[in-house]
């Protein structure tokens, strides 16, 4: 069972030099904030660039990562994952055996149909170097790698206007400040046609499914390959976005 105590508050940064776990590049208070800064500065600029993003959420977002991982460790199956610390990509998954085990229609299935036609792979998430607590380092190592399973989920794709929708989701299941920072500034480079979409279909639906589906930080998503789809998004009370001609493949 996780040791980590719910309501124990955050505690200072630790010194230069004591590294936390394996990708950990501990750096000093002074450090943090000119790289917060920096971060700051370069996401605001391409608010989809994702080290920079990356970055700006492991440098401030520790209060909504203790929340994050409170709320796992209220549910069993949070508690679970915190425990067991399952790792996402082509090496941990047997991509293989589930093209041939996953009927059509299961989330598996889904899943890597959904990764082979965007051309997208599990292994290009960022590692965690700054979040100063081991156990927060896996939570947010574990929010980016089920990001792949929200596409799955919503049956967003790929581009600006899909990537930015599943940001308002993502801030309505996580308040993360990165979320919402793509999530305001990315529409700047989007088309009117494409902001009219996102602000009158997108973002009430993100707001909406995001605050009531079941918190997908506290979803086994290895365990439900196999089960249908269709069945999976109703038990986690995932509902669809408005569906745009402009977005079918």
């Amino acid at each position: 069972m996780a040791t980590a105590k719910v309501s124990e508050p955050a505690t200072d940064y630790p010194t230069k030099g004591r590294k936390l776990y394996d990708t950990h590049v501990p750096i000093s208070k002074i450090e943090r904030t000119v790289l917060t800064a920096a971060s700051a500065v370069a996401a605001l600029n391409n608010p989809l660039r994702g080290d920079m993003i990356a970055s700006l959420g492991e440098t401030t977002g520790r209060v909504f990562l203790t929340r994050m991982r409170d709320q796992m460790l209220s549910s069993d199956v949070g508690r679970r994952i915190l425990r067991e610390r399952p790792i996402i990509n082509t090496r941990t998954l047997d991509f293989d055996t589930l093209k041939k085990t996953c009927a059509t229609g299961t989330f598996g299935q889904t899943y890597i149909s959904w990764l082979e036609a965007e051309g997208v792979t599990p292994d290009t998430r960022c590692e965690v170097r700054y979040v100063d607590d081991e156990e927060l380092a896996y939570v947010i190592k574990r929010y980016r790698e089920i990001h792949d399973f929200f596409h799955t989920l919503t049956g967003l794709g790929v581009t600006v206007e899909e990537e930015i929708a599943l940001k308002w989701f993502e801030w309505a299941q996580t308040g993360l400040p990165m979320t919402m920072l793509a999530s305001v500034f990315g529409p700047l480079r989007m088309t009117w046609p494409e902001r009219k979409r996102l602000y009158t279909g997108y973002v009430p639906w993100a707001l909406q499914c995001g605050a009531s589906c079941t918190p997908l930080m506290n979803v086994y998503f290895e365990e439900h390959f196999h089960t249908p789809l269709d069945e999976f998004r109703k038990q986690l009370g995932i509902t669809m976005p408005p569906q745009y001609a402009v977005h079918k493949k």
